[in-house]
């Protein structure tokens, strides 16, 4: 067993006390990789718990009532092609953001509470793509097109192809965290997967997909991204946590020019996501319309951009304020009207 730096196992001093002030993030060279206690970053610890807490599969959502609706002729050709752009791109973009955690970050986090939170957040995307599975599969939808619509629609190839260059850095053999250069690059992909992808690109379908959801339609389908939704918004806190420590022990690298090039990156995908928008949405449904997303993304850029220490420039509203209290429902279902989704152990749980 290594350590940290990736030098050779030495013979464990069991006198040795674990000093938590000596724990980093990135580089660490003191303290063992493996050393969960005493822990330093309770956060890592807290966001663990919270994901452990929020534990759910999709096979226990009952998907009937959305097979009926979905073989019926009560949903617009606009309407299915919204839920069809969406599982298309969160099929791949689920398996993206799983990706980078494993091939890309894990490696590279020198610390052992926040390797035990990427470790449940990697098994939450496996879950999410799980997820689109099992719709596809329950809808009778034609696999090959959802998972390659990545291929297929120009808006989603381009914020999966702005995704996967912000990947090609880290993933180069040899590359380290090591000189303020390379953990610019670092803290660029954290931005990137999770202020970006899972922090704004991911939001604008939650409210495509919850918007069925509260009008009692494809309530399958909507239960299953109320969960996910859930899941995101500890992701996205991790991160932004992740980024701020990162940021504080090592301040050489929040340069105004690197504070210019990450407002940059959020600027472009910005765009990218009000073009997916319009996208999904040429002629509008339920209420929704591109200009509506065009104020959303802007206000989640912005509340986005404030949380890493960054200005806010869009200055826009929220249009769709009930967004809050989905995030905020409680998850217990009542047992006589659904099947039990929570897994929190006997000494927690709540009846």
């Amino acid at each position: 067993m290594g350590c940290c730096d990736g030098t050779a196992s030495q013979p464990f001093d069991l006198t040795k006390r674990i000093d938590p002030d000596h724990k980093r993030i990135l580089n660490c060279a003191q303290v063992d990789v493996n050393q969960l206690m005493p822990l330093k970053y309770k956060w890592a610890w807290e966001h663990y718990l919270n994901g452990c807490a929020n534990n759910w599969m999709p096979t226990e959502v009952p998907m009937q009532r959305d097979i009926e609706l979905w073989k019926s002729d009560r949903l617009t050709p606009d309407e299915r092609q919204v839920i069809m752009r969406n599982l298309g791109f969160f099929a791949t973009g689920e398996s993206l953001v799983g990706n980078n955690i494993v091939l890309a970050i894990f490696k590279h986090i020198t610390n052992a509470e926040c390797r035990q939170y990427l470790l449940r957040q990697a098994f939450e995307e496996a879950v999410h793509t799980h997820t689109f599975h099992y719709v596809v599969e329950s809808l009778g939808l034609d696999e090959r097109e959802v998972f390659n619509m990545y291929h297929e629609v120009n808006s989603i190839w381009a914020k999966d192809a702005f995704e996967m260059r912000l990947t090609e850095d880290i993933l180069q053999d040899g590359f380290t965290t090591e000189g303020t250069e390379n953990v610019q690059k670092f803290v660029k992909n954290l931005v990137g997967f999770y202020v970006i992808m899972e922090g704004i690109f991911f939001y604008s379908g939650f409210v495509m997909i919850l918007s069925f959801h509260r009008q009692n339609r494809m309530t399958g389908i909507g239960e299953q991204f109320q969960y996910i939704l859930r899941d995101e918004t500890i992701h996205l806190n991790f991160g932004i946590d992740l980024i701020n420590t990162i940021k504080e022990e090592n301040p050489e690298i929040w340069t105004p020019e690197f504070q210019a090039e990450i407002d940059a990156l959020i600027t472009e995908a910005v765009e990218l996501e009000i073009n997916y928008a319009q996208d999904c949405l040429p002629r509008g449904i339920m209420g929704l319309n591109a200009g509506l997303f065009r104020d959303y993304v802007q206000y989640i850029a912005d509340r986005r951009l404030e949380r890493i220490g960054l200005q806010a420039k869009y200055g826009s509203k929220n249009p769709f304020g009930w967004m809050s209290e989905t995030m905020d429902l409680p998850k217990e279902k009542n047992f006589f009207e659904t099947r039990v989704t929570e897994y929190q152990t006997g000494g927690t749980l709540t009846w």
